[in-house]
């Protein structure tokens, strides 16, 4: 008998077809998201799950699903699940790193470049057919080249990103946990600073940290404060990392010329504040969005699922302590 899975939100036709060779599936391929009471139904009788970003699997889920033993998440981050009460109750956990790191920094770099020379709000100015004649001053926005990206976490994208900022000759300082090897800032250009260096000295701050519950509006008013009046905020990162308030303060009275924002502490809600103001670029976290990058995470997340019910080592186990669990 195949093992039972929920599949939490939409998937590719062909991903549908791969799970069935090896599973039972409910599937939500009507993409509505399931909301906790109704997840914890579902999972109920399944031993596994393929769930995305936006579904939280914690200590309650996990006591409603007593045949669970794997969730497979087509994402990078896991701050959406619980994973050292997985870990108790042996459930192994695993997520989609690498493959998506080149479209992710070419979006970020996407986001960047639209804040700095307020391209949507130009655009916005246009459609509404406000513009009348060519002014010396209109629009005036930021440069890129010759000016200093910022990186505050230096994983995988943030490397992705310094090496994009070597076609722009900007500087590149950063930050992060802790430093990178030698021949690897090199390799980015790239200089590390101390924290507050880095918010002092940059034209543009580019946020690829991952989130933890320590990171939460580790971006506030005082971070804020030290930026240039003339910087730009940039985050693909998790929306919990920016005080979303004091940002839109920030923007509101000129004390940062710009931010876009991919990610929001409260998505798919987004705080009125930054929705009033024309200085923000705002998208529907889409930087993974490419048809190939979406497809790769899919099959690794299946590749992971496949492995983790067969009791074999997943590619991207996040708790290998699971491992010879259940």
């Amino acid at each position: 008998m195949k093992p039972r899975i929920l599949v939490t939100r939409a998937v590719f036709p062909e991903h549908l077809e791969r799970l069935a060779e090896h599973f039972e599936i409910d599937a939500n391929q009507g993409d509505e998201p399931i909301a906790s009471a109704d997840l914890v139904l579902r999972l109920a009788d399944k031993q596994a799950a393929l769930i995305t970003g936006g579904d939280r699997i914690d200590a309650a889920t996990l006591a409603g699903a007593p045949l669970l033993r794997a969730v497979s998440t087509i994402s990078v981050g896991t701050n959406h699940i619980d994973i050292a009460a997985c870990t108790a109750r042996g459930v192994r956990v695993t997520n989609t790193p690498d493959v998506l790191t080149e479209t992710t920094a070419d979006f970020g770099w996407a986001l960047l470049m639209a804040t700095a020379r307020r391209v949507t709000e130009a655009e916005h100015w246009l459609r509404a057919g406000r513009w009348q004649r060519w002014s010396l001053s209109q629009f005036l926005g930021a440069d890129l080249h010759h000016t200093t990206l910022a990186i505050l976490g230096m994983g995988r994208i943030g490397q992705a990103m310094a090496r994009r900022a070597a076609g722009f000759a900007m500087p590149v300082i950063y930050h992060n946990r802790s430093r990178l090897p030698r021949d690897v800032e090199e390799a980015c250009r790239a200089r590390y600073v101390a924290r507050p260096a880095l918010f002092e000295e940059a034209d543009h701050v580019m946020l690829v940290l991952p989130y933890a519950p320590e990171h939460h509006h580790s971006i506030g008013a005082a971070e804020l404060a030290m930026m240039k009046p003339t910087a730009t905020l940039i985050n693909i990162a998790r929306g919990g990392l920016i005080d979303e308030g004091a940002l839109a303060n920030a923007l509101a009275t000129g004390k940062l010329a710009g931010a876009g924002l991919d990610v929001f502490e409260g998505e798919p809600q987004v705080d009125a504040r930054l929705l009033a103001l024309t200085n923000v670029v705002l998208t529907p976290h889409i930087a993974s969005a490419s048809r190939p990058t979406r497809d790769a995470m899919a099959r690794l997340a299946i590749d992971n699922l496949v492995a983790a019910l067969a009791d074999r080592l997943p590619p991207n186990l996040v708790n290998p302590v699971t491992i010879g669990s259940r």
